[in-house]
């Protein structure tokens, strides 16, 4: 892959599941090392999006390429293999394991705790100080809040290339959406690229490079995050919101 290439492209993906068709042709890059917003009203396919770039849905008719390769056809576990990690706004934890075994289960090349990536765990307890308080309860007992920590936290807990983030803050209290901002930008600055969708847009405008608008299965703009906060008329039209309104 060329340097000035996105990690990820998709290119006239359509979804669809069982009678619904949801997207309608995604066209979509995703610049290396960056933070892209995936934007839209409820029920623009953004979820499906994600889903779909995971494997966990399949693009027909469609492409989808990760660093140049054609993954369209993969399965989830070989993408994942491949560097990419999708964080589900349904969190996406196991109840019944601790919150220590849900980041060794995460961390696939650590069999016990002792095995993490020091630095690494320390980022995690770092950002939510919960988890280390709660490391040996089942990850059941937590709060949404914290399940949704949690979740985060084991997309964090090893390298990855790619992390696909679904609603990230949704339950957070204020002070733990300001350490998981923190948390998502070393990662960044650390050569991750993140693909967010974000409701929260004081949140989201705080991270994100690039922006993709979608509406209706399709996306309708593309640009940077800059341009999208400062042009109130352009977050009417295409979000039907003002972001200044949430600053």
């Amino acid at each position: 892959m060329n340097a000035a290439d996105p990690l990820l492209q998709l290119r006239g993906v359509h979804t669809h599941i069982g009678a619904y068709h949801i997207l309608h042709g995604v066209d979509l890059d995703v610049p290396a090392g960056g933070v892209t917003l995936l934007l839209g009203r409820n029920g623009a396919g953004k979820t499906t999006t994600l889903r779909t770039i995971m494997g966990l849905w399949q693009a027909a008719p469609g492409q989808i390429w990760f660093d140049g390769h054609d993954v369209t056809r993969l399965p989830t576990p070989e993408r994942a293999l491949l560097g990419i990690a999708y964080v589900p706004e349904n969190m996406g934890v196991f109840a019944d394991l601790s919150v220590r075994d849900n980041l060794v289960l995460a961390a696939r090349g650590a069999r016990q705790a002792a095995q993490l990536d020091t630095a690494r765990l320390q980022r995690v307890f770092t950002a939510f100080p919960a988890l280390e308080t709660f490391w040996n309860q089942p990850a059941g007992l937590l709060s949404g809040g914290q399940k949704q920590m949690l979740a985060v936290a084991r997309a964090m807990i090893e390298p990855r290339r790619l992390l696909l983030i679904d609603e990230p803050s949704k339950g957070l209290a204020p002070a733990i959406v300001q350490n998981l901002i923190d948390a998502l930008r070393v990662l960044r600055d650390d050569g991750t690229t993140i693909l967010l969708v974000e409701q929260n847009f004081q949140f989201a405008r705080q991270l994100g490079d690039t922006v993709a608008v979608m509406d209706d299965g399709r996306v309708v703009h593309r640009g940077t995050v800059a341009e999208l906060v400062g042009d109130e008329a352009l977050q009417q039209r295409l979000l039907g919101l003002s972001l200044g309104a949430h600053q």
